[in-house]
């Protein structure tokens, strides 16, 4: 059985596009997925399966049942268990010196962008946030937070031209624990 993490981009947010996390519970294992536990209301579920399944079907799969029950489209990531220990362990931002934890972000790329679209992006200094390109994963660092950030979700979309949702750092720590104890 492989464990996946996926999560919804837009959702609960401003009082739109509701999704209850109990009724996504059910919607997912309603598909099949055993196992699921969400997290927060962004979004965010983890589950088990016994087949494997390339993370985009899942996304893709999971996405389409959401439209059908809700009504509108919702962009999902999903990454396998082994990537997502991967991201964890891939922050460089980890080793900067003087730099708070807790304003660390990681953008979850739907794939990997092209190589020369990264690298021009990785050029450009956005003192005083940071980023780094990783695979599928943009490590960001906003010392003013996320919120008031130019490094957001659309931004990425339109220099990278690949879908993107952001987690805070300590979100992403919390799933990958919530996945590890559901094994």
């Amino acid at each position: 059985m492989e464990t996946y993490i996926s999560i919804l981009r837009g959702i609960n947010v401003g009082g739109h596009r509701k999704v209850p996390m109990k009724e996504l519970k059910l919607l997912i294992e309603n598909i099949g997925y055993q196992n699921v536990a969400t997290y927060i209301q962004s979004g965010n579920v983890v589950f088990r399966m016994e087949k494997n399944m390339a993370t985009d079907s899942i996304s893709e799969e999971i996405g389409k049942a959401i439209e059908q029950q809700f009504g509108f489209k919702v962009t999902v990531i999903t990454r396998s268990m082994s990537e997502w220990k991967q991201t964890l362990s891939g922050n460089a931002l980890l080793l900067v010196a003087g730099l708070a934890v807790d304003k660390f972000h990681v953008t979850f790329l739907e794939r990997e962008p092209e190589p020369a679209l990264a690298d021009k992006l990785s050029m450009i200094d956005f003192s005083p946030e940071r980023l780094v390109i990783r695979g599928k994963d943009v490590y960001l660092y906003c010392p003013d937070g996320y919120g008031t950030s130019k490094l957001t979700n659309s931004f990425f979309e339109n220099k990278l031209k690949v879908t993107a949702t952001t987690r805070n750092w300590r979100t992403a720590i919390v799933l990958g624990e919530l996945a590890y104890n559901i094994r």
